[in-house]
């Protein structure tokens, strides 16, 4: 099985750096495959806790140099939960890449497990309109959510502004998921590519280590 790992990360970053010098990224240091992924982009500002920036992916099946290639880049400037990442930004960025893997149907939507299982429900609300959202493993961990809690929020990110009561969560299909990941910081970014290429990147109007 494939996990996530550094050389992704780092050819998310070199993906989004070439996109702002309008240039080519180095080739992947790692081999093709295909698998469901996501990447996410965080902020952290001076020291503070990390805050989303961007978090796009597919919960089908990718090619994993062309999946991280376009997702690097989809979620960095096109999530519209957030104004497009500016270049400025780039060294107080965090990626996160992300694999999925051990797809299951639950028997209901209760069963999986906070802080192992990533969810995907999939609903039709009252108004007969279908609806789906995903929520990565770390998501109602980190937020320290209930079950019931995380599904709440998973029905409103579908998009559902309705009373939710317990015969529509009934409703819900659930799928459940694991996932590998692995987490760099612009910085330790450098420091490889430094240490690997002879050169840190560079990008018009970033200083390196500015924070």
């Amino acid at each position: 099985m494939v996990s996530a790992n550094r050389e992704m990360v780092v050819y998310c970053f070199d993906t989004l750096v070439a996109h702002y010098n309008s240039e080519d990224a180095a080739p992947p240091a790692f081999d093709e495959g295909q698998h469901p992924l996501f990447v996410t982009w965080k902020k952290v500002v001076n020291g503070g806790e990390p805050r989303l920036r961007g978090c796009i992916g597919t919960l089908e099946a990718r090619c994993l140099i062309n999946g991280f290639r376009d997702y690097a880049l989809t979620s960095a400037l096109r999530d519209r939960r957030f104004p497009p990442i500016q270049a400025k930004e780039l060294p107080y960025l965090e990626c996160t890449v992300s694999i999925l893997t051990d797809y299951e149907t639950a028997n209901n939507y209760l069963d999986w497990e906070v802080g192992k299982h990533g969810i995907i429900i999939e609903f039709t609300d009252e108004f007969n309109t279908r609806r789906s959202a995903t929520y990565l493993p770390e998501v109602p961990a980190h937020e320290g959510w209930t079950k019931v809690e995380a599904i709440d929020s998973l029905m409103r990110k579908a998009g559902f502004n309705g009373h939710i009561t317990e015969s529509l969560r009934k409703r819900i299909k659930l799928t459940r998921y694991q996932s590998t990941l692995f987490t760099m910081h612009y910085s330790d970014y450098v420091s490889y590519i430094k240490a690997t290429r002879g050169a840190a990147p560079s990008t018009v109007g970033v200083k390196i280590g500015s924070h």
